[in-house]
């Protein structure tokens, strides 16, 4: 089965081609500036030249066709006939407390996406006009979306719910819920197999750092707890996000400098974290070597981030009565060893031990990067939610559809 991955922002569309038999990528790709005349497609074919084209797509569905185009291309193709494409999978951020799990798209679940357009106007409306676009181009292929929030929805009440009126709540889900969750699901899987035990004995935090950063704890093999909330603001600091902060600088902040909400918001997650004390990038790898230079501020963010996230990995170990693996993924997590070093070297008390001729050997497949006798194991496994999302639709139509 061919099974075409789709993530749709609200000018850009990110998609990969998976063949699901080996799960080999046979494409994939980008459009960037939809929206604008300049709009830039990026195609990556396997084994083939890779495409950079600059053309007018001024909405989802010419770029989905194009796509398509492409997928198909005489020269450049992968595909003799788009008919050879069999379902196509969606990221979805946000399915509140309607989604546990990945579904395959009907009328119910379209009105439902929208229904949540409210916890993630950023997100979910675009995703929708990537599903609405697949429609346009292919109106008879089944599709599935895939929640970032789902594998999140195992957290207990204690976990989720905020110290507020619970009539919020109620009426209307305030709640924490979570993201980067099908990220978190695939490195503790794979954290499981690589330490060769069963993920229900295993106690994890597993850290998901990139440009928007979050860690999980996940207890035997479920999620227990997580640091983003009920929007991606929430927790750890991160490269233009202030994670948390105390709510009441909000109110303070705007009287004083006399910001609308959207100023406010836009200060919070466009316009703090690692940019905001550095004063120079939100590019962890830019902040290392400024840091490396003497850049006193550049130190300052780096080492902000760093305690950030040690203290969330030491609240985890606590809330879960102990760890027995830490997983760095994501851009930052799988790339930056000075980080990982700087959080490793501040957690000895539960007995970890880095090897930092490891943790500085550069490798894309999982490892350990803690010594032998480390009582907690710590491993790098880069991430992939793309396969996640692929798996996930194969998965529903295999269960529509069985063999037989």
């Amino acid at each position: 089965m061919i099974v075409l991955v789709i993530n749709a922002g609200s000018s850009s569309l990110k998609f990969q081609l998976y063949k699901m038999e080996d799960e080999s990528v046979l494409a994939k790709g980008k459009v960037e500036r939809i929206g604008m005349e300049s709009a830039i497609l990026t195609y990556e074919p396997e084994g083939k030249q890779d495409i950079r084209e600059v053309r007018e797509i001024l909405e989802h569905t010419t770029a989905i066709r194009r796509v398509l185009d492409m997928l198909v291309h005489p020269e450049f193709g992968v595909l003799k006939s788009v008919r050879e494409i069999e379902a196509v999978g969606h990221r979805v951020v946000h399915g509140g407390e309607s989604f546990s799990s990945s579904v395959l798209v009907d009328e119910e679940v379209k009105q439902e996406i929208k229904r949540l357009f409210d916890l993630a106007p950023l997100h979910n409306p675009a995703h929708m006009l990537g599903i609405q676009a697949v429609e346009a181009n292919m109106p008879d292929i089944p599709q599935a979306v895939v929640f970032d929030t789902a594998f999140h929805q195992t957290m207990p009440a204690v976990s989720y719910l905020y110290p507020i009126p619970m009539v919020l709540y109620k009426k209307h889900q305030i709640r924490r819920y979570g993201f980067h969750g099908t990220s978190h699901a695939y490195v503790s899987e794979r954290a499981a197999s690589y330490m060769g035990r069963p993920i229900e004995e295993l106690k994890l935090v597993t850290c998901h750092i990139g440009n928007g950063a979050s860690c999980a704890a996940v207890l035997h093999g479920k999620s227990f707890d997580t640091s983003m909330g009920m929007t991606p603001l929430e927790g750890l600091m991160m490269g233009t996000r202030s994670g948390n902060i105390d709510p009441a600088i909000v109110p303070f902040a705007m009287v004083k400098e006399e910001l609308t909400l959207s100023e406010v918001n836009s200060m919070l997650n466009k316009h703090s974290g690692l940019m905001a004390i550095s004063g120079l990038s939100s590019d962890m790898r830019e902040i290392t070597q400024a840091m490396g230079e003497g850049d006193k501020n550049a130190a300052l963010a780096f080492e902000m981030y760093e305690y950030r996230l040690r203290k969330c990995i030491g609240a985890y170990a606590a809330a879960m009565n102990g760890i027995d693996a830490i997983v760095f993924t994501a851009g930052v997590g799988e790339n930056s060893a000075p980080l990982r070093a700087a959080v490793c070297r501040n957690l000895t008390y539960l007995g970890l031990r880095l090897d930092e001729e490891a943790n500085d050997r550069r490798s894309q497949d999982d490892r350990a990067i803690s010594t032998p006798e480390s009582r907690v194991q710590v491993l790098v496994i880069p991430t992939n939610e793309e396969l996640v999302i692929a798996r996930d639709t194969y998965r529903l139509i295999l269960d529509r559809n069985p063999v037989e």
